[in-house]
């Protein structure tokens, strides 16, 4: 049985999570205050959820060690290592879970343990007199980036995590996305799947889209704006603002939807809501929106995800010609290095491209004269 109990409370709409030990029935702080202290800093709801479970499994996990939280600070380096990475391995094994399930895959434990680290961060931050995390000792310099200003440059030492699998995530197809649409039975789900695959967006920043303020309708533009107090927990991420045309057939159709449900979308302002049951003009929640695309596979033999609609995008506009730089703004990416794994490029295309180059550039280095 398990010793501790991820728990939630709400204050209006923010929710604040927290782990209660369920021997003595009280809330273990640092842990607790440490999720509020996310809370504050206006990350999602989902994000503090994670950390929160993460947390309550490193807490289950020193249980059984007999340790405490504050005893790893204390230990050598080496010590806090073999703690580490055994964590990570007793996650591996699934011991996390009361009832024997899938093996989690090695990016999940490793991002359980990353939760642990920040946690360990806070802790030295807010209470120095506990010791310091050996095994993330960082080391730091200071550089000017391409724009003078001064960055601070961070690495740490620890390099216990597990190696993590390739994700084999494809990109829709056309093909499929057009059938899939077909099978559809209301053209509320057949517009959520056009705008994700037309913009880009993500599913909480779809599911934000506030169709009187985050709408042009002049110019056809879709908005997507950083709200963290959305009823149905949806969020842009990395609190950033961007906008996506969409085309006049799509438009089109978000004028037919708007017009199709104007009764159950009078009593709020989220694009996308309930349509049927008890909570019908409720705003339109993640949860429901992965077991449509369930029903889709089933009924269509075709698996498509809001990521595989995100990654169609990308590949289509890459093959129309737009500029990496372009498809990572549209993504919302920080780093042009996570819009590159969303594409499909092959080793057999870098080797034509090269040949190419070399075509066009055939006397580069003169090499005719050093024969």
């Amino acid at each position: 049985m398990k010793k501790y109990l991820v728990g939630m409370q709400k204050d209006g709409t923010v929710k604040y999570y927290y782990i209660r030990n369920l021997e003595n029935y009280e809330i273990e702080l640092l842990p607790t205050k440490y999720l509020a202290h996310k809370t504050k800093s206006r990350r999602s709801p989902n994000t503090v959820r994670r950390s929160a479970f993460a947390l309550s499994f490193y807490l289950e996990y020193l249980s059984g060690k007999e340790l405490d939280v504050t005893d790893v600070l204390r230990m050598k380096f080496t010590d806090q290592t073999e703690v580490f990475i055994d964590f990570l391995y007793w996650l591996k094994q699934g011991k996390h879970k009361e009832e024997n399930g899938t093996t989690p895959r090695n990016e999940t434990c490793n991002a359980y343990l990353k939760d642990v680290f920040r946690f360990y961060l806070f802790i030295e931050m807010e209470y120095q007199s506990f010791g310091s995390l050996k095994v993330l000792s960082y080391n730091q310099f200071i550089t000017p980036n391409a724009v003078g200003v001064r960055k601070v440059i961070k690495s740490h030492s620890f390099h216990g995590y597990l190696k993590e699998e390739e994700r084999d995530v494809k990109p829709a197809e056309q093909d499929e996305i057009v059938r899939v649409l077909q099978a559809c039975t209301n053209c509320r789900d057949q517009l959520l799947i056009l705008l994700i695959a037309e913009t880009g967006f993500r599913i909480g920043e779809i599911l934000g889209v506030d169709y009187i303020r985050d709408i042009d309708y002049e110019n056809h533009l879709l908005k997507v704006y950083f709200r963290d107090d959305n009823e149905n927990d949806a969020r842009a991420k990395n609190a950033e603002y961007r906008k996506a045309k969409i085309s006049d057939d799509t438009f089109e159709f978000l004028i037919y939807y708007l017009s199709e449900y104007r009764k159950e979308l009078q009593c709020q302002n989220y694009l996308f809501i309930n349509i049927t049951g008890d909570t019908a003009g409720k705003p339109l929640k993640v949860d429901s929106v992965y077991d449509m695309f369930t029903r889709m596979e089933k009924k269509t033999n075709i698996k498509i995800t809001p990521h595989m609609l995100r990654r169609y995008f990308a590949n289509s506009r890459r093959e129309a010609g737009w500029p990496l730089e372009l498809i990572q703004k549209a993504l919302g990416h920080k780093h042009l290095e996570t819009t590159v794994k969303y594409l499909n490029i092959v080793d057999d295309e870098l080797l034509d491209a090269s040949q190419k180059y070399y075509e066009q550039q055939q006397p580069m280095y003169g090499i005719e004269k050093l024969l």
